[in-house]
């Protein structure tokens, strides 16, 4: 009788165990899965960039100080003295500053100062890049334009790809007068859906929902995207416009034919300055003389 008594919990423990060790296994793989969604996500060019001044001639380095505590080293291109129309740049996830530069240049041509955002882990800034961060980043951003004194009457956010998710998201919060959105995807878990054709939703960490955010937004919105992306498909930044209408907000849609994702008329070319004055007029920001 004591045998039996003392069989039981011996095997109550060996499961016990067990159980203890698939549980444990399992965590540590859906961790390393997190960290590898990551790592995958975000793609920094980690290194310093060059000297402004030889990059983006007007431009200085300039400080972004987070809510948690990063120091961020980020572009500025101020509008002309007397004029405050400004564009903050929210960027997508790989590179860093230096390889936005001509977008800055063509912008500061058509009348407006840029603030070019780098984010957490990116162009030798400290940290490491997630979806809070992201947000924090660009919350920082914008406390600078204020700070400089341009205020969100005079402010456009401009967001590439990922970064429409980053600036859609700050206009949710701190509405500008207009939001410029270029090759946004509806959510991430789409975005992934999209180039692999494999529902990896449950896998993400990071959510980066533009329908969500698009439709708390009721300032002018434009959306501009390539008929040839193959990185973002036009259908879901086609997408993204609908939701913006559905909110209320009054819609510039521009499609570029033939424009891939990293393509130069698409990332920096007329039909996206173009797109950026037009909003910017919409929500009452004149280009800057």
């Amino acid at each position: 009788m004591s045998e039996r008594s003392g069989a039981r919990p011996r095997a109550s423990r060996r499961l016990t165990s067990v159980v203890v060790v698939v549980a444990v296994a399992l965590v540590l793989g859906l961790a390393g899965v997190a960290l590898m969604q990551r790592s995958i996500v975000f793609v920094p060019d980690r290194r310093q960039p060059p000297p402004v001044g030889s990059v983006l001639p007007g431009a200085r380095d300039v400080e972004l100080r987070t809510s948690d505590g990063l120091a961020l080293t980020a572009w500025y291109l101020p509008a002309p003295l007397g004029c405050a129309s400004t564009v903050l740049v929210a960027p997508g996830n790989g590179g860093n500053r230096a390889s936005r530069a001509a977008l800055a240049s063509a912008l500061h041509d058509a009348g407006f100062g840029v603030l070019l955002v780098e984010y957490r882990g990116y162009g030798g800034n400290p940290g490491a890049p997630s979806e809070e961060g992201l947000a924090r980043d660009a919350r920082a951003a914008r406390d600078f334009l204020r700070d400089a004194g341009v205020p969100a009457a005079a402010t456009v956010y401009l967001g590439e790809s990922l970064g429409a998710a980053v600036a859609s998201g700050l206009a949710a919060e701190h509405p500008p007068a207009a939001l410029v959105l270029r090759s946004p995807f509806t959510t991430l878990a789409d975005a992934a859906r999209a180039v692999t054709g494999v529902p990896l939703g449950w896998l993400l960490r990071d959510r980066f929902d533009v329908v969500e955010h698009v439709g708390q937004v009721t300032v002018p919105v434009a959306v501009v995207h390539g008929d040839a992306d193959t990185t973002v498909p036009a259908r879901l930044s086609r997408q993204v416009a609908d939701a913006a209408r559905r909110a209320g907000s009054p819609v510039v849609e521009v499609e570029v034919p033939g424009g891939g994702h990293n393509d130069r008329a698409l990332a920096a070319g007329p039909a996206l300055v173009g797109a950026v004055v037009d909003v910017a007029r919409l929500g009452g920001v004149a280009p800057c003389p």
